[in-house]
């Protein structure tokens, strides 16, 4: 296994010896944050895409936590592959550890398989929500969650864009997520 599932410091994200591709299903997606070489969509058998993991910083308080996106166990999940440059990989997992690990927090590092759309399978690197961490929020009542993703407010700006900018790469990728499309009626009922 490359990756740690328990991983506790960068070291524990030791820098592969071929490609380093990433499975991005939330925020990555649109902001990936790190040099690539390819962006291509993918698919993840076994997971989730869910609003499942409290943010106390990036786009929420500890008083008013929001909510930021994470992969559960089931079903599967529709994404992005990013090849990171190879030339900067370990600058790239540092990067990636600081961003899902060290400053999001509720995060476990995991590697996957990811079927790209032209039919090859590649290992990724994805951060899925600890179940048994403080930050994950899964089972929120659908109204309770669209009420946090409403009116919390981070350093990295409001739950509110954060959720939309994740839909909106959704649908330009042609991804239907209706989890997501629940969760968005019940934001539009709140205004």
């Amino acid at each position: 296994m490359l990756w740690s599932e328990h991983a506790s410091a960068p070291d524990a994200l030791p820098v592969p010896e071929g490609d380093l591709w990433v499975f991005a299903y939330g925020s990555l997606m649109w902001d990936p944050g790190f040099p690539h070489e390819a962006i291509l969509p993918a698919e993840v058998e076994g997971l989730t895409r869910a609003f499942c993991v409290r943010s106390e910083g990036h786009r929420g308080t500890v008083a008013a936590p929001g909510l930021v996106v994470g992969l559960l166990p089931g079903g599967r999940c529709r994404g992005l592959a990013i090849k990171a440059d190879g030339r900067h990989k370990a600058a790239t997992l540092d990067y990636l550890w600081r961003r899902e690990m060290a400053l999001a927090d509720g995060y476990v590092p995991r590697r996957v398989i990811a079927r790209l759309d032209d039919g090859r399978s590649i290992e990724a690197l994805t951060f899925v929500a600890d179940l048994e961490h403080a930050a994950y929020a899964g089972g929120l009542p659908v109204e309770e969650a669209a009420r946090r993703i409403a009116t919390a407010t981070g350093q990295r700006g409001t739950n509110r864009d954060y959720f939309e900018r994740t839909l909106a790469q959704l649908v330009r990728l042609g991804i239907e997520d209706l989890g997501l499309a629940r969760l968005g009626q019940a934001i539009v009922a709140l205004a």
